[in-house]
């Protein structure tokens, strides 16, 4: 199949302005000047995109696939994704994890969701592990399945300053990032050791004692959840000042008595720090729970996350002026393709996947190409899970 999107405004993420983009498969062929790609044939499917912007494909590197949650018990598991959920959030590519409960979700079953998504359309791949160390694994160790296993970029998401943590000692925290490190060496990967970030006064205690007491670079730890709270999110802008990367969490517009700070202040505070936006990405934490706990641990409260809030605060970074479009398709797609060694992904130009999400003059999806099979157009979905009603 060939695929022509005519006269969209792009940014690929730079903005290059009026393009006609020619797909081939699942390759994008050229990005030209509008009218410059002529191809006509009954195999040739047209887009017109006058009037519209076309972003990459977002990419969400911390999805609970497999469905998050059960700290209230085994009525308070969250379910799984499905494609349809994926497709209408505008993500392309995912990064399948465990969370708190490596009991009764399993790595084989990660694995499993990840490839039965990639059936259905999109790329996935997937940690190896959930909160606690020792690592759950599918080949018995963090760095053999970086290497064996296709589909495994890293581990995680490991727990720290949380109590819902395995209480890791900093030995054992040096141990696994040494071993992503090695894993994705000879794997050919990032290995990327991407680390659970609780309420714990510690904060980024261990993270900080990996640079002063190891060789291991900080580029090979990535902290998720660092808008938790303030302090928290003021003590990451010094890590992304040692040369870290840090991955904020969105969902609901956080309650003033919770602590969480908003997506647009988090990207407020970097900016006045001068924090450069290449070291940020931005997640979903989708599917899994938003548990709600007391003074004295006990839980009285829970919510489900959802992918559908991370489109929905790239259209309000955009619309609030807090980043441009093509900082915010930098943050959302190219950032992550580029520490977690995406190569084809994140970007439109010739030899890259064909992951494209076409929107209007208010950032909504009109279209959405994933490995250029077109997954939604003019608004509508057309992807559809095995099971799910036709």
């Amino acid at each position: 199949m060939i695929t022509i999107i005519r006269e969209g405004n792009v940014f690929a993420p730079d903005p290059l302005g009026l393009r006609d983009i020619l797909i081939a498969g699942s390759q994008i062929i050229d990005v030209a000047e509008p009218g410059r790609a002529q191809v006509h044939g009954p195999e040739v499917q047209v887009i017109e995109a006058k009037g519209r912007t076309i972003v990459p494909g977002l990419i969400d590197t911390h999805v609970h696939i497999l469905g998050g949650g059960g700290e209230g018990g085994p009525a308070t598991r969250a379910p799984e994704i499905t494609i349809e959920d994926i497709i209408q959030s505008g993500v392309t590519t995912l990064i399948g994890c465990l969370g708190t409960d490596g009991i009764t979700r399993h790595m084989e079953s990660l694995l499993a969701k990840a490839r039965g998504l990639e059936v259905e359309g999109i790329t996935t791949f997937i940690f190896s592990g959930s909160y606690e160390i020792p690592v759950k694994t599918l080949t018995g160790s963090v760095r053999s399945d970086l290497v064996l296993i296709d589909k495994v970029v890293g581990a995680g998401e490991i727990a720290i300053s949380d109590h819902r943590s395995s209480q890791p000692t900093f030995d054992e925290f040096a141990r696994l990032a040494a071993e992503c490190r090695v894993g994705g060496m000879l794997g050919g990967k990032a290995g990327i050791l991407h680390c659970h970030l609780g309420d714990g006064t510690r904060k980024l205690e261990l993270l900080f004692r990996l640079l002063r007491e190891t060789e291991i670079p900080p580029s090979q730890v990535i902290p998720t959840h660092v808008n938790r709270n303030r302090p928290l999110l003021e003590e990451s802008v010094e890590w992304v000042r040692r040369g870290g990367t840090v991955d904020l969490t969105t969902g609901p517009e956080p309650e003033p008595e919770s602590g969480e700070v908003g997506i647009e202040e988090s990207f407020a505070l970097f900016i006045k720090s001068k924090i450069p936006l290449t070291n940020i990405t931005v997640s979903s934490d989708s599917n899994g729970s938003f548990p709600v706990f007391d003074e004295r641990g006990r839980l009285i409260g829970l919510t489900i996350a959802t992918q559908k809030d991370l489109l929905r605060k790239f259209r309000d970074l955009i619309a609030s002026k807090t980043l441009k479009v093509e900082e915010a398709a930098r943050v959302f797609s190219t950032n992550p393709a580029v520490f977690y060694k995406f190569g084809r992904k994140g970007e439109i130009k010739a030899g890259k996947d064909a992951d494209l999400l076409v929107m209007d003059q208010d950032c909504r999806p009109t279209h959405c190409l994933a490995l250029g099979r077109l997954m939604m157009a003019e608004g509508k979905l057309i992807a559809r899970g095995t099971f799910s009603p036709k």
